[in-house]
């Protein structure tokens, strides 16, 4: 087991039922910088009054790293065939319904009308399947989008690292790359069977395309799958892992809240929406300089409350489905999960200048080579 999961649990079991005061919060917050010891505390903390004090200190923390700049992307699903049984997901093989991948000429259209909609930063996805989207299919289609964006990242199956080292030769800077959830035995339940039930190989995904030259690694479970404070302890501390060993690159954090995606499965825990704010804020209050996503899983209030607070990156004008831009899909019994802000690019561009905030849809590490 990894070294951080292991901390992980060890301070979990050790804290488990610690309810820091309000004195030792301040303490905590005074501080330049955090211990894992005063992580833990402050995961257990559930006063209003003390999360109000960490919202202040995270939205300064914000400010003073990252500026007034918050990052768009969008993501482009070019094929949802799997082989895997996840019991949760909508892409899951076991489920019955139109299996499609794009061709090359469909990728660019899609490409082209993102373009059009504002967007320059585009995640292209996959479902987990070796044979219907190959490691080349993959390699064409980000070929495809490097001449069109100006920033392009993958989330698909797990690499070996000469495969991410393909990837990032025609110009991949990003990889995104949920574990799902860190305990080993709740994911071996979730992933009956599959390549993804190899919960190593996929822990270790992003270390791999972070030595094969990806600028950019965004990690984190998909909460509701299991406990919750466990998962989000376990991500910040595998964030905090990743950035010791690779300091020049840029590691993100994301908390996915479960949303149904069409199967009969119901999450064992829900993360209430102060939870889940606490969550955010925490990992902003620990690893200050760690980019925070937002996805359009959540609501538009709710992400326009965050960008003010802690997040630097949120999707913009998400489609889940396969080729969803350039044609009308139904996103209801097609898509991957339920989008819950359906906003359009210019909407939310819109409403971050509003906020004296400036879009921006390239990231600065983009051409930074990790040496």
């Amino acid at each position: 087991m990894a070294s951080f999961l292991e901390e992980a649990e060890e301070l979990f079991k050790e804290y488990k039922e610690y309810i820091p005061t309000h004195k030792e919060v301040c303490d905590i917050l005074d501080k330049e910088f955090l211990s894992k010891e005063d992580l833990i505390k402050l995961l257990n903390v559930s006063n209003k009054e003390d999360i109000l004090l960490m919202v202040k200190k995270a939205q300064k923390l914000t400010r003073e790293n990252f500026g007034k700049v918050i990052l768009l992307y969008a993501p482009l699903y070019i094929a949802n065939y799997c082989q895997n049984g996840c019991v949760y997901c909508g892409f899951s093989c076991k489920k019955e319904y139109r299996r499609e991948k794009l061709s090359f000429e469909g990728i660019e259209n899609e490409l082209r009308k993102m373009k059009e909609e504002g967007i320059d930063s585009v995640i292209i996805l996959t479902g987990e399947d070796r044979i219907n989207s190959s490691v080349e299919y993959i390699e064409k289609a980000c070929e495809i989008a490097v001449n069109i964006m100006s920033e392009v990242s993958i989330e698909v199956y797990p690499l070996y690292e000469e495969e991410y080292r393909r990837l990032s030769n025609v110009g991949v800077i990003g990889i995104t790359l949920y574990q799902e959830t860190y305990q080993k035995e709740d994911y071996e339940k979730l992933h009956p069977f599959g390549p993804k039930k190899d919960f190593e190989f996929r822990l270790n995904a992003p270390e791999r395309a972070l030595k094969s030259g990806f600028h950019e690694a965004c990690i984190g479970p998909l909460l509701g799958l299991s406990h919750p404070k466990k998962d989000v302890l376990c991500a910040i501390l595998h964030a905090e892992y990743l950035l010791e060993k690779f300091p020049k690159t840029e590691i993100s954090i994301s908390f996915p809240r479960f949303r149904s995606a069409g199967t009969d499965f119901m999450p064992l825990y829900t993360v209430s929406d102060k939870e889940f704010i606490k969550f955010l804020i925490i990992a902003r209050l620990y690893l200050p300089r760690v980019g925070i996503v937002l996805s359009t899983r959540e609501n538009s209030s709710l992400r326009d409350a965050l960008i003010d607070v802690c997040v630097t990156k949120i999707s913009a004008g998400s489609k889940t489905t396969v080729g969803g831009y350039a044609e009308e899909k139904d996103e209801d019994s097609e898509a991957q999960f339920e989008v819950e802000d359906r906003r359009s690019v210019s909407e939310i561009v819109d409403v971050i200048i509003k906020k004296g905030l400036r879009p921006e849809f390239t990231n600065w590490v983009k051409g930074v080579k990790n040496i």
